[in-house]
């Protein structure tokens, strides 16, 4: 019987080994990105009282607990997504139902591939609006032309990408609108 490792193997030992989950108690940091998705979900929107920011923490808060040789350098990273907006692919028709954490107007993004590889363009082309006889959802195209942009902040916020960028308490937050792909949710066309 053979004891050689792979390449896998012995990576996967030293991420076992030497990486640990962070205490939460003990984790500002952690607890910081805990309080700015709280922060997300609870951030109002005047136009729409139904909509609904679903956040996600990622990056090195979501990830394995390194301790930083610097502490003041990292930042955390916020995506939130909302309850009125789904991405489906190119040429897919719209979806007739959805899962009931989507609210009854919701815009539907054709993904199109971009010049850069890992980017897509978004552009609106369905709006969905739900039936309340039958709980399915009436589609009604766009022209095309418009396309998704973060429009949740506005003013003195410095932008880097799709990141909107400030800061809490020191540290640095990116966060970053996204919309929810039709690949990621139970969907009936």
């Amino acid at each position: 019987m053979s004891c050689e490792l792979t390449l896998d193997d012995v990576v996967t030992e030293f991420l076992i080994n030497s990486c640990r989950l962070c205490p939460p108690s003990r984790n500002l940091h952690a607890v910081n990105a805990a309080f700015l998705c709280f922060d997300t979900v609870l951030s109002y929107d005047e136009v729409d009282t139904e909509l609904i920011r679903i956040p996600l923490t990622t990056g090195s808060v979501a990830e394995f607990y390194i301790e930083p040789i610097l502490p003041y350098l990292g930042d955390i990273d916020v995506m939130y997504h909302c309850n009125t907006e789904l991405a489906i692919p190119r040429g897919h028709p719209p979806p007739t139902q959805l899962p009931a954490e989507f609210h009854n107007y919701v815009k539907v993004y054709e993904i199109i591939d971009s010049h850069l590889p890992g980017y897509v363009y978004l552009e609106l082309r369905y709006l969905l609006t739900e039936c309340s006889d039958t709980d399915n959802y009436d589609s009604v195209e766009y022209d095309r032309g418009r396309y998704f942009a973060n429009s949740y902040y506005s003013g003195d916020a410095d932008v880097h990408g799709p990141a909107v960028i400030f800061y809490s308490q020191h540290e640095r937050v990116d966060r970053v609108s996204c919309v929810k792909s039709a690949r990621s949710t139970q969907l009936t066309e």
